[in-house]
């Protein structure tokens, strides 16, 4: 009996292996325990900067709404910065655009605009369906003629005299006598009538000599004239009538006055009754005028 007893006694050294034995047993059962209980979550997991986040969404909101504002027609010759970036345009180009513009020239075709700004085929394809140009920059240079009572179009045969509405300021400076000034004067009076009726309207042009004209009509000549909105000098105000190139607003209440003093006007010439007006010009102003 005390040798079965004796197997059962330990000294110190014996117990502390045992105790560190157990502990460790228990260490692992209960890591063990742990992990089943709550296992890794392996999705990553991301934090969103709200305020980060929230100005994205803006962004992306006002792309949106660039891409999907809708283009109204437009003068591209009047493009600002604004208006070029909503289309697209770089600050290069609009810059070649700006200097372009300067020198009081202007662009007439979606052409010309890329030749000037130098815009991508891509980008000019999006946007050229919205240029407007003047109308009198626009008429069509073909000609109906029939075949077989069928309409169709000829190129017209590029003449040596050019048309004096398609001159440019270039155009016009290949004329002797006239230098960067008058060149950019004559397209700037033919601008504010909305295009040149007849080739004496030439003559109209402030500073521009009787022999300089001549030169000048030798090479071009109005081959399409403007439409025009002709004003009812017997129903117009004076108001109405300063609008045109010739009679300023002083001149156009005598003309209303003359009206009121003596009745209708029975044509247009009667005009000429009128204490100041310019009779030398009458038949360039009747073009604008009617009953």
């Amino acid at each position: 009996m005390n040798n079965f007893k004796s197997h059962f006694k330990f000294n110190k050294q014996e117990r502390s292996g045992i105790f560190f034995l157990l502990f460790i047993i228990i260490a692992l059962y209960g890591v063990s325990f742990f992990v089943k209980a709550n296992p890794f979550d392996t999705s990553p997991k991301v934090s969103v900067n709200m305020l980060a986040e929230s100005k994205l969404d803006s962004i992306k909101k006002l792309v949106h709404q660039k891409d999907s504002k809708k283009i109204f027609p437009f003068n591209p010759n009047y493009i600002t910065d604004y208006k070029g970036y909503t289309l697209g345009m770089s600050p290069e180009e609009l810059d070649r655009l700006f200097a372009y513009r300067k020198q009081k020239r202007f662009v007439n075709s979606a052409e010309s605009f890329q030749k000037v700004t130098k815009v991508s085929d891509s980008l000019l394809k999006t946007i050229a369906p919205y240029f407007k140009f003047p109308e009198w920059t626009q008429k069509n240079r073909q000609i109906p003629v029939h075949n077989n009572s069928k309409s169709q179009f000829k190129e017209k045969e590029v003449d040596k005299v050019r048309d004096l509405n398609l001159a440019t300021i270039d155009d016009f400076k290949t004329i002797r006598g006239i230098g960067d000034k008058l060149s950019a004067r004559i397209v700037k009076f033919r601008d504010r009538l909305g295009g040149f009726v007849i080739n004496k309207q030439l003559n109209d042009v402030y500073g521009l000599k009787p022999d300089v004209v001549k030169r000048v009509l030798s090479n071009f000549k109005v081959v399409q004239p403007p439409k025009i909105e002709k004003i009812n000098i017997n129903t117009a105000t004076a108001k109405e009538l300063s609008r045109l190139v010739y009679i300023n607003y002083d001149l156009a209440k005598e003309i209303v006055a003359f009206r009121e003093v003596n009745g209708a006007y029975g044509k247009v010439d009667e005009l000429v009754g009128v204490k100041t007006f310019p009779v030398e010009r009458i038949d360039r102003i009747k073009l604008y005028l009617t009953l």
